[in-house]
């Protein structure tokens, strides 16, 4: 069984209320050394078979259409899922 995994994030121009609180929140944690942070999503598919050619042009054309607002956001990545990745 294959996993593809998909990373979405807000287009630059668009603000992430998110991201600025997760930015703010760094320092009064002692996490000092970061200067910008931008959240986005990530969606992970599986596949019966092997990942295939096929397989990922099919996920990036369901990210474009159904899992991403092209108006707002960017599909940044379609892939394979490295087996070290395995989510719980």
């Amino acid at each position: 069984m294959g996993r593809v995994v998909i990373d979405v994030m807000p287009k630059p121009e668009i603000l992430d209320p998110q991201g600025k609180a997760v930015v703010g929140a760094l320092p009064r944690l002692g996490f000092d050394l970061f200067t910008s942070v931008r959240q986005g999503k990530r969606f992970e598919l599986e596949v019966a078979g092997e990942v295939t050619p096929e397989v990922l042009a099919q996920a990036r054309r369901a990210a474009e259409t159904l899992l991403s607002n092209p108006v707002i956001e960017d599909v940044v990545s379609v892939r394979e899922a490295d087996p070290a990745e395995a989510s719980a």
